[in-house]
């Protein structure tokens, strides 16, 4: 065991996450399989009751590979990123269907599944099953880049191929499961992306980053982008029933909230009224608009113009031409965070 991982292994006795919902026991693969899908671009503080919620509902591969994809995504809406639970979905009923509910143990096999990457992968195989694995999350290729001092955008091939040397290089064969939580509590928690605590790292006498004033700089960022988000705006129309039900439509698997059920859409430039009398046939009998909210997300925002109608009738065709349901609050749908927000304003009694 080398210097790097011995000095880690005696930082994380004391200093290390012990107690996250995903690292008690059973530490079983698929827990460990959820936790980091759940974890990929998303805060540990964010995950807990996700996490906790989901396995609750779904504790084993058996219980997510049989339920409905809505009602795992339903489990999901707020997270965000939500092909994690759709390639979580699919790669579940592969494992139940042709591994008999068993994790494969094989790195080859594992990155064949929906969704898993070679870190993800060599995160289950480390943690739950202790093979030697090197991972390579965000976490750990900030404070591999940061000591070794690498220039670059960690994504680029070459610097890319430089890292994974580097974390196979110092993945020891002992405590291999410790050293990878290790690397990633260190680099969550210590070597941060912004303000780094430099001087209680167990790092701090060889990291090329510090020696260098570098932290600041280091990762290098992606290439720049143009300034400014673009802004779309979007009509929402939600159309009511008497009995208060709500219109959703459910939206293509690509894309913007893929798979999750929105309120239909009107064309931008199309008069809404009389895209709901087109495209739905149904009869408005009160028409209003409401306050608009804008969305982020990484690409764009989202300028939301929700337009309330309520209906006498629609016409059953127009049910049957799409995948369209009429929702309640006592359903359990994927649903987009602007979208439930919406749907609790006007669903709550007042």
């Amino acid at each position: 065991m080398d210097d790097f991982a011995q000095r880690l292994l005696k930082w994380f006795e004391c200093h290390g996450r012990k107690d996250l919902p995903w690292q008690q026991v059973p530490r079983t693969p698929y827990r460990v399989w959820v936790s980091e899908l759940m974890l990929q671009q998303t805060q540990v503080r964010t995950v807990v009751p996700y996490y906790q919620r989901f396995m609750e509902r779904f504790p084993n591969i058996q219980t997510v590979a049989t339920a409905p994809l809505d009602e795992v995504l339903h489990l999901w809406s707020g997270l965000g990123y939500y092909a994690r639970a759709r390639n979580l979905h699919a790669a579940a009923k592969i494992i139940h269907c042709n591994f008999g509910g068993h994790f494969p143990a094989e790195l080859e096999t594992l990155l064949k599944l929906p969704g898993i990457s070679r870190s993800t992968a060599g995160a289950i195989l480390t943690l739950a099953m202790g093979q030697r694995q090197p991972i390579l999350d965000g976490n750990v290729k900030r404070v591999l880049t940061r000591y070794y001092g690498i220039e670059g955008w960690p994504r680029q091939p070459a610097i890319e191929k430089r890292l994974w040397g580097l974390a196979e290089q110092h993945t020891p064969a002992e405590r291999v499961a410790e050293y990878s939580q290790t690397i990633m509590d260190l680099g969550a928690l210590y070597c941060t992306r912004h303000n780094p605590r430099c001087l209680a790292c167990p790092l701090q006498g060889n990291c090329a980053a510090r020696r260098l004033g570098l932290q600041s700089s280091l990762p290098t960022p992606a290439p720049s982008k143009k300034r400014g988000m673009p802004i779309r705006q979007v009509t929402m129309v939600i159309l009511q029933k008497p009995a208060g039900e709500v219109l959703l439509e459910q939206r293509p698997a690509e894309g913007i909230w893929g798979g999750l059920w929105s309120f239909p859409e009107c064309p931008e430039g199309v008069d809404p009224i009389a895209w709901c009398r087109d495209h739905l046939c149904c009869s408005p009998k009160e028409v209003r608009y409401g306050t608009s909210i804008r969305h982020t997300l990484t690409h764009c925002h989202l300028d939301l113009f929700p337009l309330y109608i309520r209906v006498q009738r629609i016409s059953r065709t127009a049910m049957e031409s799409g995948p369209y349901v009429w929702y309640n609050s006592t359903q359990a749908l994927g649903l987009a965070a602007p979208v439930s927000k919406l749907l609790k304003s006007l669903l709550t009694p007042e």
